[in-house]
């Protein structure tokens, strides 16, 4: 039985869809049943039928931070990434949450806006970004969003400002409230465009210099404790290259862990557990995770 019936177009709906083709990292077990709504209403109408008959509920972006374990998700998992429209309103930029957040900051290029600079590297959503308040080369997400459209569990539609979602390192109001974003507000500045084009060139080599974007991974896995560089700790604990499975810690930038060869979920997650113990017990550091585990 579909509870879906004539509510969802069957072309968005998948059943025991294999999610490691949705995150970056290509690792993952089945959705139980997959969806990718394209606009509001559907996404409203998803939450209330999830809701009626009790199915539980897990909402994806572009699958760049996160680790999908390998028994996958069961009940409803949404995609929100082809969710994605953005619209330009002097110096705003209003982007869906399943935008590229490197697309808004292209848009912001296209119509010479600078403070999003930073954002054209970051892989991902502009849901996901906010929701982990993504940051690189010195800007964050909470240095230019003003505002934000979210869904509560119950499906009601609410806005909040950038003061009332708690941004800090790595973190917001929606790690801890379950929160669907829909739509995110930038507020931005008239700069000069080849100023902006040469930052985001600037960046750009930085970042392919710098990480191993030849192969899957899920990023930046810890975050920095104060005072030290997660890479140098692990280097220190001569844990670089060391793999697990098909999971493999950078050898270019060991705050990455790559999928070298076929790595599961559980390779990554044992690899992760390695380095928080060698890292804890070389500098009595305890590492924490920036990117989000889902599933069984």
């Amino acid at each position: 039985m579909n509870i879906f019936d004539n509510q969802i177009p069957l072309e968005k709906l998948k059943l025991n869809e294999p999610l490691k083709d949705y995150t970056y990292v290509r690792i993952g077990g089945k959705a139980d049943m997959l969806i990718h709504p394209t606009a509001k209403e559907e996404i409203i109408k998803i939450v209330e039928i999830g809701k009626i008959h009790q199915i539980p509920l897990t909402v994806i972006g572009k699958g760049s931070n996160i680790i999908i374990k390998d028994s996958g998700i069961r009940g409803i998992t949404i995609s929100l990434s082809h969710f994605h429209q953005i619209k330009v309103s002097e110096d705003k930029i209003i982007a869906q949450s399943g935008a590229n957040i490197i697309d808004v900051s292209r848009i912001a290029l296209d119509n010479t806006l600078t403070g999003l600079e930073f954002a054209c590297g970051i892989p991902g959503s502009t849901g996901g970004a906010l929701y982990m308040n993504a940051g690189a080369y010195g800007g964050q997400i909470a240095d230019v969003v003003e505002s934000a459209s979210l869904m509560t569990k119950n499906g009601e539609i609410m806005n909040i400002t950038r003061e009332e979602m708690k941004l800090g390192y790595r973190n917001s109001i929606f790690r801890r409230d379950k929160y669907i974003i829909l739509e995110v507000e930038f507020k931005l500045e008239k700069g000069n465009k080849d100023v902006i084009s040469s930052k985001m060139k600037e960046l750009t080599f930085k970042r392919e210099a710098k990480q191993p974007l030849e192969y899957p991974s899920c990023g930046s896995v810890f975050k920095r404790p104060e005072g030290h560089y997660v890479g140098k700790l692990i280097q220190e604990c001569n844990l670089q290259g060391t793999r697990i499975g098909g999971a493999e810690i950078s050898t270019k930038h060991a705050g990455f862990i790559i999928n070298a060869n076929n790595a599961t979920a559980e390779d990554y997650l044992e690899l992760i557990k390695l380095i928080k113990k060698r890292v804890h017990d070389k500098f009595n550091i305890y590492l924490e995770t920036e990117i989000n585990i889902l599933g069984e």
